[in-house]
C-alpha cells in the first residue's frame, strides 16, 4: 500500500529477539470511578506488544493520561490500566508507580523474557511536555531500543514521543505502522471519488484541513456548527445556532476554492433544530432556510443524511471526521449515528473507508459497525495534521526506510 512517503523502519525489520522494547503507547482513555470506560486505544495496542513478547522481548511501556500539568495526580494514573491490558493480552502485567528514578530502572531490568510492565504516567514529570533531553535519556534507559506506537500522541514533540528517540534506536510499531500506511494512501492514491466528511464545532478547528484537502478530494461533506458559516456564507440565516461569524469570509474563500479546484461540497439541507441545547427538549426538523430566529440547529436532518449517504455510495474512498451534530445527547445523535451506517455501508460497496475522532468513532462503536470499517484511526489531532501536512514530531523521529 502506498504510504504518502511516510515510510517508516518498524519492528518487523529488526532483529528484536530477546532486546528490551521501551514503547510508547496511547492508553489515554476514559477512566471512571477507577474504570476504564472504553478499552479501543488499550485493544489498539496489543498486536504490537504481542510481537514483541513472542519474540522474548522485555516489554517496558509508557502512556500519559489526562493533563496532570507535571504533578502527579491519583485521579489520571495509569493503575487502572492494567488489569484491562492483562485481560486483552491475556498475560499479567506488572505496574510501575514511576516512571523515572532508580527504583523504576531497577524493575524494568528486572524483567525476564517475554514479561510487560507499565510505567506510571510519563505527564506526572514536567520534562515530558517540554521534550527535557535528561528526561528523555532518564526513559532510554528503560529499553534497548525505542517502539513507537502512539500516533494519537505522534503530533506532539515530547520527551515520552520523540526525545527518547535520539538515545535508542527508533522504529515503528505495528499501529503506527498501518496508520501511516492507511493515511498515507488517503493523500497519495486514493480511490475515486474521494468524499471526505468533516464536521465539528467551529470552522477555526478544521480551517487547515478543509484547504488541504479541498486539493485531494472529489466531494467534501460539511456538517456541525463549522457548517453554519458556510450556509451564512450563501445567504442563508441560521436562527441562534453556534456560528463563527467572523469567518464567514473563510467560508466564502473556501467555497470559492472549491469550485475552481471541481470539488463538490455538500451543505446540510435541513437540520434538527431546538430552542435550548438540554436533554429532553423539544426538537424537530425543518429545512435549512426555514431556521426560526429564536432557534438553533443541533443536529442535520435525515435528508441531509441521505445527501451524504448518496455521494458515500459512489465513493472509492471515505475519510470523516467529527460529529454532524451534538452527539452528546440523543436528541441530537440520530445524524452522526447516521453517517455511520452510510460509510460503514460504502464499505461493502468496494470503498475504503477511514473514521478518525473520538466522538466519530464513539458513533461507529455505538451504531456496531466497527467492523466494517477499513480502518479506525486511534490519531484525532495526529490525524488532522497529518492530513494538513504538518510534519508530526513522534514519526519524523523513527528511522526511515
Amino acid at each position: 500500500m502506498p504510504d504518502g512517503g511516510f515510510s517508516r523502519l518498524t519492528v518487523g525489520d529488526l532483529d528484536v529477539q530477546g532486546r528490551r522494547a521501551l514503547v510508547r503507547v496511547d492508553f489515554n482513555v476514559p477512566v471512571q470511578d477507577g474504570r476504564v470506560v472504553d478499552a479501543t486505544r488499550i485493544a489498539a495496542a496489543v498486536p504490537t506488544i504481542k510481537y514483541l513478547t513472542d519474540r522474548g522481548c522485555p516489554v517496558v511501556l509508557m502512556s500519559h493520561l489526562g493533563r496532570p500539568k507535571g504533578k502527579p495526580n491519583p485521579a489520571m494514573s495509569l493503575r487502572p490500566v492494567v488489569t484491562v491490558l492483562a485481560e486483552h493480552l491475556g498475560m499479567p502485567v506488572t505496574f510501575i508507580p514511576e516512571a523515572l528514578g532508580p527504583t523504576a530502572e531497577a524493575a524494568t531490568a528486572a524483567l525476564r523474557p517475554g514479561q510487560v510492565a507499565l510505567l506510571e504516567n510519563v505527564r506526572f514529570y514536567p520534562g515530558d511536555e517540554t521534550n527535557d533531553p535528561a528526561m528523555a535519556q532518564a526513559l532510554a534507559r528503560h529499553g534497548d531500543l525505542y517502539v513507537n506506537d502512539a500516533f494519537g500522541a505522534a503530533h506532539r514533540a515530547h520527551a515520552s514521543t520523540s526525545g527518547v528517540a535520539a538515545f535508542l534506536p527508533a522504529v515503528a510499531g505495528l499501529l503506527m505502522e498501518r496508520e501511516l500506511a492507511v493515511l498515507g494512501n488517503l493523500l497519495a492514491t486514493p480511490a475515486r471519488p474521494f468524499l471526505v466528511i468533516l464536521a465539528g464545532a467551529k470552522i477555526s478547528d478544521k480551517f487547515a484541513v478543509i484547504r488541504s484537502m479541498l486539493g485531494k478530494c472529489d466531494i467534501l461533506a460539511l456538517g456541525g456548527g463549522m457548517a453554519n458559516a458556510f450556509l451564512a456564507a450563501n445567504g442563508l440565516e441560521v436562527g441562534q445556532s453556534l456560528i463563527e461569524r467572523e469567518r464567514i469570509p473563510d467560508a466564502a474563500a473556501l467555497m470559492e476554492e472549491a469550485a475552481a479546484a471541481g470539488v463538490e461540497i455538500l451543505l446540510p439541507v435541513d437540520r434538527v433544530i431546538a430552542a435550548d441545547l438540554k436533554a429532553g427538549i423539544a426538537h424537530h426538523t425543518v429545512p435549512v432556510d426555514k431556521i426560526p430566529a429564536d432557534m438553533a440547529a443541533f443536529d442535520i436532518g435525515p435528508a441531509s443524511v441521505e445527501q451524504i449517504a448518496a455521494a458515500a455510495s459512489r465513493a472509492g474512498t471515505v475519510f470523516w471526521n467529527g460529529p454532524v451534530g451534538v452527539y452528546e445527547l440523543p436528541e441530537f445523535a440520530a445524524g452522526t449515528l447516521g453517517i455511520a451506517h452510510a460509510v460503514a455501508a460504502a464499505t461493502a460497496n468496494g470503498a475504503v473507508t477511514v473514521a478518525a475522532g473520538g466522538d466519530s468513532l464513539a458513533a461507529v462503536n455505538d451504531a456496531g459497525v466497527a467492523r466494517q470499517f477499513t480502518h479506525l484511526s486511534t490519531g484525532g489531532g495526529a490525524t488532522l495534521e497529518l492530513l494538513e501536512g504538518k510534519p508530526l514530531p513522534g514519526v519524523e523521529c523513527l528511522a526511515s526506510r
